[in-house]
């Protein structure tokens, strides 16, 4: 009983912290919206998800044209394609490949030099929850709800949702379906392997690249792609 005593009085003299009621609203704010991309992902196992850039376009008027077509209405040969170009090792690790990550530590001089392309489950979180660019805050919330995304979906349904919300055009082309139509007047299933490997290659800069109209360095691109897709067919072997 003393020493119940002796620590009550201990803590009756520490000032108490009390926040301020603006302060105390901003935080909660805060933690609802950090918490709800996951709350919306299981939804998301079903439905047409549409990403930020999609809405911002929606909101501020510009132009935004998509076609929401499930995977089994995707040619597999664009799904190995992606999969080779943008995320070798998608179908085994768990949303965030940290063997790349590792590598690029090891190739950096410091961690201002740190380049290392994000998984394709990584680009769903961002385009889905959070906005586009580089920066260090973005990186620490699109890894957890990168995690999150990998456990609560199938592989099959975050490739389909990618390939729906993708940018693939200069004027606010978004999925693959109107990519394919826009490019080459041909729907998703129809595509050749080096259709589809062009496609792929348009993925980083689809403003700047153009599929319908390819130079030199993007058929170049295209052609690897081709090369690595006829090698690699095992990589897609999560998706069959």
């Amino acid at each position: 009983m003393a020493g119940s005593g002796k620590r009550h009085a201990l803590f009756s003299v520490l000032p108490r912290v009390r926040l301020p009621r603006p302060l105390r609203a901003v935080i909660c704010v805060v933690l609802a919206l950090l918490l709800l991309p996951y709350l919306i992902v299981p939804i998301y196992a079903v439905g047409k998800p549409v990403s930020t850039v999609m809405l911002w376009r929606l909101l501020t008027g510009q132009r935004m044209q998509r076609n929401y077509v499930p995977l089994s209405r995707i040619s597999p040969v664009l799904s190995l394609a992606v999969i080779v170009a943008e995320d070798g090792r998608f179908c085994t690790h768990h949303g965030v490949d940290f063997a790349e990550i590792r590598d690029a530590l090891a190739d950096a001089d410091d961690l201002a030099d740190v380049r290392g392309g994000s998984t394709i489950t990584q680009q769903v979180a961002k385009n889905l929850f959070l906005w586009p660019g580089r920066s260090w805050l973005r990186k620490a919330l699109e890894f957890p709800l990168a995690l999150w995304i990998d456990l609560v979906l199938s592989k099959r349904r975050i490739l389909e949702i990618y390939l729906n919300i993708a940018e693939w055009g200069p004027n606010g082309e978004f999925g693959v379906e109107v990519g394919s139509r826009y490019a080459f007047g041909k729907p998703a299933r129809d595509l050749s392997h080096y259709q589809a490997a062009l496609l792929t290659a348009v993925l980083p800069n689809p403003i700047a690249r153009n599929a319908r109209a390819p130079g030199p360095g993007l058929r170049r691109l295209a052609g690897l792609y081709v090369g690595r897709s006829a090698r690699a067919l095992s990589e897609a072997a999560c998706i069959r």
